[in-house]
């Protein structure tokens, strides 16, 4: 009998020297707590979060600085301390710009069944998150494409059909148009290749990329608007558009894919929403300002009312019923434009026209 103090004693001896060897060696920041919240002991690297010296054990957790963008720790340690089967977990972020998952559970003397305080620990999940926004912006700039080509697909699609219906006609014709006949297979071939471009744009869009940023991605803007102008060049025949250009600068850093896909949807909505009942212009303009090469695309149009410009760039925004179009043109334009720094502005008054102007970032 005379031996058992003696054991009990060097047994909570070697049990408060593991514990305190445990939390001087390990490197996840933790802190126990007693349920008078009271700091008992913390593991050096938890020094780094809270601005703790070892003068600190003793002291209330609440009268300790923390470094943390979060005001409520005390308030969860006694939530845990209230509720001995509750675990809280909360991401919280350091004033430094690093997250840590902040893990709260109880810490539970199963004898008497009671709590008597809690252990915090904070994990290190700054990688994970910039990891998640890295991969959310890739799927949204995935989404993007994906509108793109199901939005600017459309247009060689229908020229193509268009034009098939045409020579179709004419070859039933006895006294053919040959003057016809070849426009409307130079169109055709144009639309084809306006075709191809865009599926070899999306297709190869990653390993374009990652060429055009070793080379500063500079992109031709003239050759792609000449391209948009030769596609849309039934529909702007046939409404007796007159297209004027201004390109003081024919170069800039961007996706080319992407580019394409802004030019086409602002010059195809400019085509398509042209006032029947006057003389149609649209003159496309390029300069640089203030450190922005601006790209400018005016039309004498029908212009937008003050009700739609509000939501003009909004996922499946429609102008008009009566005009065919998925609404998700200038949605995809926006995000495009920001996905790269850039911005869009909007300018329209109803019935006199419409301009956009793009600043890409010099």
């Amino acid at each position: 009998m005379s031996d058992t103090p003696k054991k009990d004693a060097r047994q909570l001896r070697e049990l408060d020297f593991d514990l305190a060897n445990y939390f001087s060696n390990t490197i996840i920041p933790q802190l126990f707590v007693d349920a008078d919240l009271i700091l008992r002991i913390f593991t050096p690297p938890a020094m780094k979060q809270f601005s703790l010296t070892y003068d600190h054990v003793g002291e209330n957790i609440s009268d300790i600085k923390d470094n943390l963008r979060y005001p409520y720790v005390v308030e969860d340690i006694q939530e845990v301390i209230n509720n001995k089967n509750k675990i809280l977990e909360k991401e919280v972020q350091t004033t430094d710009g690093h997250w840590f998952q902040m893990n709260i559970v109880p810490y539970v003397e199963y004898e008497e069944d009671v709590t008597n305080g809690v252990i915090i620990t904070f994990v290190n999940i700054t990688k994970r998150l910039v990891a998640l926004r890295d991969l959310e912006k890739i799927n949204s700039k995935y989404q993007t494409l994906r509108y793109a080509l199901a939005h600017d697909i459309r247009q060689p699609i229908s020229t193509i059909t268009l034009i098939a219906d045409g020579l179709s006609i004419v070859h039933q014709q006895q006294n053919s148009n040959k003057q016809a006949f070849g426009e409307w297979s130079n169109t055709l071939k144009a639309s084809s290749k306006s075709l191809e471009t865009l599926v070899e744009d999306f297709a190869y869009n990653k390993v374009k990329e990652k060429e055009k940023s070793i080379a500063g991605r500079l992109v031709n803007i003239e050759e792609i608007c000449e391209d948009i102008i030769t596609a849309l060049k039934w529909d702007i025949k046939e409404k007796k558009i007159k297209i004027t250009t201004d390109l003081k600068v024919t170069e800039i850093t961007f996706p080319r894919s992407s580019l394409r896909s802004v030019i086409y949807n602002l010059i195809h909505n400019a085509v398509k929403f042209s006032d029947p009942k006057k003389s149609s212009e649209i003159n496309i303009t390029t300069e640089e300002v203030k450190g922005f090469i601006i790209l400018c695309i005016q039309d004498n149009g029908l212009g937008i009312s003050l009700q739609h410009q509000r939501g003009i760039f909004k996922k499946s925004s429609r102008l008009s019923d009566r005009i065919p179009g998925t609404g998700m043109g200038l949605y995809v334009v926006k995000k495009m434009i920001e996905d790269n720094e850039g911005r869009i502005k909007l300018e329209s008054k109803e019935n006199e026209g419409t301009t956009f102007k793009v600043f890409f970032k010099n």
